[in-house]
């Protein structure tokens, strides 16, 4: 290995204890700086390779303002940092870095940043190679349908998912409800070393906040009221293999810390237990929030938020893929058409176009269940009609610059209200709002209280 690295660091322990990582692995250390001046009269000399770069440093110059000129000379660069702001982090984001290695450093943190870091700067200075359809005998053992399409935005997904499964790193997945995340998490987990073992699965949105410490953790017979037995939490089941945290976004505050300290000191003791237990697991998260806008509510740790998004991969929704819809149409005909004992061949124009001019903020989830519900009204061989109403219909091309366009919010303030208007109010059970857009009652009713729609003024035409 020649690759060259600088360190720019204005720390003397923490520098030395980077550049003993790096040597010790193979890396050529080309130099440490601890200012950007420093920092430039070494890159005049010998232009590294890759750039360890602190935030904050000597003089009036920060690392962001040196990352500019990096960018400038396509030289690759990944930041080092504590717990910077907000503000900070968006300034670093705007820079297009590598990635963040957050201090204090881990000898595999350290190496498999820089890994992610070379094959994104390598690939972000030559063509991207062509991406082809996956093989059927490397889908994962996860309903299909979530993989069908080949539109550019799913297929740089689905190579990102490939390109970081054989690792150990932590993966962030990003994305809207209904756009397949856990899916992606099950794919990822079939292509790892780990895949022999069961992929551990945790909704962190689906359980009461008193309730996920000892889920995750696990409790010992005592440890509080009602602990009759010994628990066992999903850490310890997903032990050699790897633990999908679903909706990490949903995680209360508290307990975000003793995850950190998980996922840097791999170990963890059980509710009310004295033993130090041992962990080799790879964490797998995804979210379909804003976790930056967390971040700057104070609901969302930042130090968690670097550990978790060493590699994101994020999961575009269906109207950001709408070649893709008409294939995902046509396989959900198949399926429940069969499912059903129903001979249907084909869309009628018609039809074609009400799906093509919907924007689909239920993405996936509120395709199949249409499909579902199209197959069971159909009485011929074709579907001529795709029952949404007038109101329900987002022309994604037809705005002019005059009329206003509602921000995601207010879009799905008014898709929720209309699925609840549909529903006659019922939230959860057969028949449901919660059913007809695919998504967790709990989570419903979260989103709900939070876009602050009141369903007696629904029904009352206030």
């Amino acid at each position: 290995m020649s690759q060259k690295i600088l360190i720019v660091e204005d720390q003397f322990i923490e520098a030395n204890n980077l550049q003993m990582i790096l040597e010790k692995s193979g890396y050529v250390v080309s130099g440490i700086a601890r200012s950007v001046k420093a920092a430039l009269d070494l890159i005049a000399r010998s232009t590294p390779d890759m750039v360890l770069l602190d935030i904050f440093l000597q003089g009036d110059l920060t690392g962001i303002d040196l990352a500019r000129i990096l960018r400038q000379k396509h030289i690759g660069f990944v930041y080092l940092s504590a717990n910077s702001n907000k503000p900070t982090l968006d300034a670093a984001k705007a820079t297009h870095p590598y990635g963040f290695l957050v201090k204090p450093y881990r000898e595999k943190d350290v190496l498999v940043t820089l890994d992610v870091a070379w094959y994104l700067h390598a690939h972000n200075q030559q063509p991207h190679p062509a991406v082809k359809e996956l093989p059927a005998n490397r889908r994962p053992t996860a309903p299909v349908h979530a993989f069908i399409g080949n539109s550019p935005a799913l297929l740089k997904a689905l190579q990102m998912a490939e390109t970081v499964a054989a690792s150990d790193t932590s993966v962030l997945i990003l994305g809207e409800s209904g756009t397949g995340k856990e899916l992606v998490a099950r794919y990822i987990h079939h292509l790892s070393k780990r895949h022999t073992q069961a992929l551990v699965t945790v909704n962190c949105a689906a359980l009461p906040a008193n309730l996920i410490e000892s889920e995750l953790f696990g409790h010992e017979r005592g440890a509080f009221t009602g602990a009759v037995d010994k628990r066992i939490g999903k850490f310890e089941q997903a032990a050699g293999s790897s633990l999908f945290l679903d909706e990490i976004g949903e995680m209360p505050f508290d307990l975000q810390a003793k995850l950190l300290r998980v996922l840097q000191e791999k170990e963890i003791e059980r509710i009310g237990g004295r033993e130090v237990i041992q962990t080799d697991v790879r964490i797998i998260a995804a979210t379909n929030r804003n976790l930056e806008k967390e971040i700057a509510d104070g609901r969302f740790r930042l130090d968690l938020y670097y550990r978790l998004n060493v590699f994101p991969v994020y999961m575009p929704a269906l109207r950001e893929r709408p070649e893709d819809i008409l294939p995902l149409a046509r396989h959900f005909i198949q399926q429940f058409a069969q499912e059903n004992h129903k001979v249907i061949n084909d869309l009628a124009p018609k039809a074609v176009e009400t799906l093509l001019q919907y924007s689909w903020p239920g993405n996936i989830r509120e395709l199949e269940n249409m499909m579902e519900r199209c197959v069971l009204l159909c009485t011929g061989d074709t579907i001529r009609e795709i029952p949404l109403t007038q109101k329900n219909l987002y022309p994604v091309a037809a705005f002019s610059d005059e009329q206003k366009i509602k921000t995601i919010a207010e879009n799905e303030r008014d898709h929720i209200a209309a699925a609840l208007k549909q529903c006659n109010g019922k939230i959860f059970g057969k028949g449901g709002a919660a059913e007809l857009l695919g998504i967790n009652v709990s989570t419903l009713n979260s989103r709900i209280k939070k876009l602050g729609i009141e369903k007696h003024r629904l029904f009352s035409g206030e």
